[in-house]
């Protein structure tokens, strides 16, 4: 492609670089310009342009983001990913129902390292991403970049991008009580909220004392196909109250604890076939916490480890919060 200043009737069929005002009106950059155009911009007292010009073996901006795209997202059905029109050499892709996005991080790097003008840039791996929400956006920086670039840029690109969908469609949330009174609406509504986001169904409320023996009936007999705690007094042991009720249900404590603040106090277990998921007392607020990400990949069918959420610490520190104590420190300071 070539690029710079040429005289006004020299321009015509090449693409204008910046915006300019002309006689009658706004021509705006990446116009390919006509005579009219040139006739107009010269009105107005224009004698020099800056444009681009593409070479035979160039292709234009948009065609090259929608090429980048298809090449990207070759079964947008399977994927679950819709695929925007190009302008301005741009292209989105958004999500066709919610799920949780993967991400092939070497396949998309080499993409972004064929050509600087070639751009592809996504949400986080592991997003939960919501019908229509944006998952990424392929921008070509210049108007014209070699088609051999992006037949590089494409290869091996594929399937790089996709949701993966609920696998799951109830779940039964277990709250316990340490007084006799019905503990309050905010933690379930917190939690039917997350989970219709995912298209999640809640099963009836059910509320039992806080001892072991109470929960792992309950657990037990839970009809959901995911079984959500949220205790009325913080789990703080592995041997706590909720883990062993898991186990005297004859099920197993997979991780207790995990490396994300706020969630900390998550643990997450199995029952039967079943996830079991014990959820820090921060799950009462809608706010983003490490329960979120351990729940998103359990209802779309990811297996997750102890390491899997060990791993989550780097960037685990999703909220600081300005009341929390500082540290002790000793008598001197």
């Amino acid at each position: 492609m070539r690029f710079g200043p040429v005289p006004l009737e020299d321009a015509e069929g090449a693409i204008l670089a910046h915006s300019l005002q002309g006689a009658s009106g706004k021509i705006a950059k990446g116009t390919v310009l006509s005579g009219e155009d040139l006739a107009d911009l010269s009105a107005a007292g224009h004698d020099t342009l800056t444009v681009a010009r593409l070479d035979p073996a160039d292709l234009h901006e948009d065609a090259a983001a929608e090429a980048l795209a298809n090449a990207l997202v070759p079964d947008p059905s399977a994927q679950g990913i819709r695929i925007s029109g190009a302008g301005t050499g741009r292209v989105n892709l958004y999500a066709t129902g919610a799920g949780l996005v993967r991400l092939d991080r070497d396949r998309l790097e080499a993409v972004n390292t064929v050509d600087p003008m070639i751009t592809v840039a996504t949400v986080p791996d592991y997003h939960r991403a919501d019908a229509d929400g944006m998952l990424a956006t392929i921008k070509i920086i210049s108007y014209g970049v070699p088609a051999d670039a992006i037949r590089r840029a494409s290869e091996g690109a594929g399937d790089a991008i996709r949701v993966l969908p609920p696998v799951l469609s109830s779940a039964t949330l277990i709250e316990t009580a340490v007084t006799e009174d019905t503990p309050s609406d905010k933690g379930r509504a917190a939690m039917a909220g997350r989970l219709h986001r995912m298209g999640i169904t809640l099963t009836p409320r059910v509320v039992v004392a806080h001892r072991e023996a109470e929960l792992a009936e309950a657990i037990a007999n839970a009809p959901g196909q995911l079984v959500l705690i949220l205790t009325g007094s913080a789990t703080s042991d592995p041997h706590d109250v909720a883990p062993q009720g898991l186990r005297q249900a004859g099920g197993t404590v997979t991780r207790f604890g995990m490396p994300v603040d706020p969630g900390n106090l998550l643990f997450l277990g199995k029952h039967q076939d079943r996830a079991v998921i014990g959820l820090p007392g921060c799950a009462r607020s809608p706010a983003l916490n490490g329960a979120d990400w351990v729940l998103e990949r359990v209802i779309c069918g990811l297996p997750v480890s102890s390491a899997d959420i060990a791993a989550m610490g780097v960037g685990g520190l999703l909220k600081e919060i300005p009341t929390r104590p500082m540290p002790r420190r000793d008598a001197e300071g």
